[in-house]
């Protein structure tokens, strides 16, 4: 029995050991399949950061040439520049996938510049309406005896038009004086002054070197002569001993009326009834049309031009202050001047200005 006791003994031992034996080998085949899981799992970890590594290297390649890019892009017009972007946000939009927060700024971007509106250059009317030329007038401008034809705009100022007579003639702007029925005033347009074409004006004036020319020194021959002028010129004209001869034949039956402390423009008659420096009659003529003075006397008419005339000089009789003495001056010196005797008072003025202008008043 305790022989059959022992065999049982070791045959349950065997049994057992046969079966912790299968046991054993179940183990060891999971262990080797959880190694092969975990290799093929560090595999496909390591295959999916290859190729995360891959795409990171392409995107840092596509940003690379993208750079490279933009310089040439930022040369390039703004219609081009427009037409890129426009590209490029359609390309964000297709590449983007439904949802994300890309897809959805290309698609405000492009909804933006579809919205942005065109602008068109502004046009006005005086681009579109032809520009309308303006409307001039063909002059003839007498001068020193030569005539100038001058073409000028009809609406421009008679101040514009001596401008632009200083240019053909020389004389100075200042020094002109323009006569057209009359004296034509600076701010009066040519429409307003009925200037038509062929029109003639008369232009009295003297040139800088004329005005030199009078004011030279004298020579020093003449220098004992001036003096004695200058002495003779202390005393009134009509006192000296030559201008009282003539006077003391009294006043002239056909002398016009004279008026004192008045200025009135020149007749349209002649000045007559006056006496030369030799008691002769004398009238004065002004030809405003021709530029000239004319001086006549019984025995002949003298036509002087304005322009070479130098100086007009009067003083008022004494006891008859309505009429003056005058002198007008042909010359470059005092002995060219012709005198005039009994010349009414109102005219006065008014044969300076149209002889000399206002400029040489001074």
């Amino acid at each position: 029995m305790a022989s059959n006791a022992g065999n049982t003994d070791d045959s349950s031992a065997d049994s057992s050991r046969e079966t912790d034996q299968p046991s054993a080998k179940s183990c060891k085949m999971d262990e080797s399949t959880n190694s092969n899981d975990e290799q093929a799992m560090s595999t496909t970890t390591s295959s999916s950061t290859s190729s995360e590594q891959k795409s990171e290297e392409e995107k840092s390649n596509v940003q690379e040439t993208n750079k490279q890019s933009e310089p040439v892009a930022m040369v390039t017009q703004e219609g081009d520049a427009s037409t890129s972007e426009s590209a490029d946000t359609t390309e964000t939009v297709a590449s983007a996938p439904d949802g994300s927060p890309g897809a959805a700024a290309a698609s405000s971007q492009s909804e933006g510049a579809s919205e942005t509106p065109s602008v068109e250059p502004a046009t006005t009317d005086s681009q579109n309406s032809p520009s309308v030329p303006k409307e001039t007038v063909n002059m003839k401008v007498m001068y020193n005896k030569k005539r100038h034809d001058v073409e000028f705009d009809l609406d421009g100022t008679v101040s514009g038009l001596k401008a632009h007579i200083e240019t053909i003639t020389g004389v100075p702007q200042a020094m002109q004086k323009l006569m057209f029925k009359g004296l034509m005033k600076d701010d009066k347009t040519l429409r307003e002054l009925k200037v038509t074409n062929s029109a003639k004006l008369m232009l009295v004036g003297s040139t800088i070197t004329d005005v030199l020319e009078v004011t030279k020194p004298v020579p020093k021959g003449a220098a004992a002569e001036k003096e004695a002028q200058a002495a003779a010129a202390k005393e009134p004209l009509c006192k000296q001993k030559q201008h009282k001869k003539v006077l003391d034949k009294g006043k002239p039956e056909d002398a016009m009326p004279g008026i004192k402390k008045r200025q009135d423009p020149l007749p349209t008659v002649p000045i007559s009834g006056m006496y030369n420096k030799n008691g002769g009659k004398v009238r004065l003529t002004f030809k405003l049309e021709v530029d000239q003075l004319w001086i006549g006397t019984k025995e002949r008419t003298e036509k002087v031009p304005m322009t070479s005339i130098k100086n007009v000089v009067s003083e008022p009789i004494e006891g008859h202050e309505e009429y003056h003495l005058l002198a007008i001056q042909l010359g470059p010196t005092e002995a060219s001047r012709y005198w005039l005797y009994w010349v009414p008072a109102q005219y006065t003025t008014a044969i300076k200005d149209a002889i000399l202008g206002k400029w040489q008043y001074f």
